[in-house]
């Protein structure tokens, strides 16, 4: 594989070259035991310590010291670990997270959320069978979620939907649904106001591929087909069949991550994109490379490689799964050298070790299915 180096559709500093090893299922299998291992070391009472790479600029020990969300904190770790096996205390762990939340939200302030809020602790509590487990709870995050004005899948309401739909919550899902797509602007997308500042994000984390895959079950599919494809084509920044996208309208490609550019759109909406904007970014996704910012889902080379599943999945074309697999081995080294480095993993879903975990269990059987969004 030879990266590219045109700064119009990529970073090339955030990427580093691909391993030379191949896929060995022997291999993936031990280092994801491993993974699995090293955290159920790493317990700490109830939780697990935060990673010194998790901290950003401004952060405090206090924000992150007993942090519980799914993005974050423990019930992500919880999530994740059962999903790969582990026989940790879950119920226990998640009542615990959510005690610790509601007296020391992460970060300081308490959201309704689905990723960074209440409502995807609350989830992960039905999921593992937690007797505190509270219905009523939930519906009410919900319903004082549905007009929160970021729009997007972390904070907002296209998160709590997701949530609803996965705890049965119909009519709740329903209404925010009606309100999600009252805010559909004409140039097909949406404004999020996040952190005080106005924009049009398009990945799924905050932006327009997040509110469409929240809208799935409510609109036709064809409908989201039709709809989507005119700001898809007209915000792609392209490079002969190469494609990426920008975090928001107008800024330019600097991001190929779930988060933010093309692996999260294919990943996301590859089913509904237009068959030359998936193959284009996911082919960008290749050429770019692993993330040098590490293994994890959020902005990491497992997180990247599902798009390699996606457009497998919906080809059948073996050289996408070749392709993902080589990903997960170059995820699964990552985990090895940053564990050398500080002497333990990194505990979380989204930025952790669990996430090239849960991607090396993928790609056995090319299951696309995204953690947490496609599967509960």
């Amino acid at each position: 594989m030879q990266a590219l180096a045109d700064p119009q559709l990529f970073d090339p500093s955030a990427h580093e070259p691909l391993t030379d090893r191949v896929w060995d299922p022997a291999f993936a299998a031990d280092a994801v035991d491993a993974i699995v291992a090293d955290a159920e070391a790493g317990l700490r009472g109830s939780t697990w310590p935060v990673h010194p790479l998790e901290y950003d600029p401004g952060d405090t020990e206090e924000d992150l010291r007993d942090a519980a969300t799914l993005y974050l904190g423990s019930s992500g770790m919880v999530w994740a670990l059962r999903m790969l096996g582990s026989r940790l205390d879950f119920p226990s762990l998640a009542d615990d997270a959510l005690r610790r939340y509601r007296v020391s939200p992460d970060f300081g302030a308490a959201w309704p959320g689905l990723y960074l809020g209440e409502a995807g602790i609350l989830l992960v509590m039905q999921r593992v069978g937690s007797g505190d487990a509270d219905a009523e709870r939930l519906r009410e995050l919900v319903a004082g979620n549905e007009r929160n004005p970021t729009w997007e899948l972390f904070w907002g309401s296209p998160g709590t939907m997701v949530a609803a739909r996965e705890a049965g919550l119909d009519a709740e899902r329903e209404r925010s649904g009606e309100l999600l797509l009252e805010q559909w602007d004409e140039d097909g997308l949406w404004t999020q106001e996040i952190n005080g500042k106005s924009g049009q994000y398009l990945g799924p984390a905050h932006g327009f591929a997040g509110n469409v895959h929240a809208l799935r079950g409510l609109v036709d599919d064809d409908e989201l087909r039709r709809r989507i494809e005119p700001p898809l084509r007209r915000n792609a920044v392209r490079d002969g069949d190469l494609v990426n996208w920008p975090p928001t309208v107008g800024d330019a490609c600097t991001r190929t991550q779930w988060c933010h550019g093309a692996p999260g759109l294919v990943i996301t909406l590859g089913d509904l994109m237009p068959r030359d904007l998936l193959l284009g970014g996911a082919e960008l996704t290749w050429h770019a490379g692993p993330l040098a910012k590490g293994p994890g889902l959020c902005h990491g080379t497992a997180g990247n490689g599902y798009a390699f599943l996606r457009v497998y999945a919906l080809t059948g074309d073996e050289l996408w799964l070749d392709r993902a697999r080589r990903f997960a081995m170059h995820a699964l080294e990552q985990v090895e050298r940053r564990r050398s480095q500080y002497g333990h993993g990194r505990f979380s879903l989204f930025t952790g070790d669990v996430g090239a975990a849960l991607f090396a269990r993928a790609c056995v059987d090319g299951d696309p299915r995204f953690p947490t969004m496609d599967v509960w």
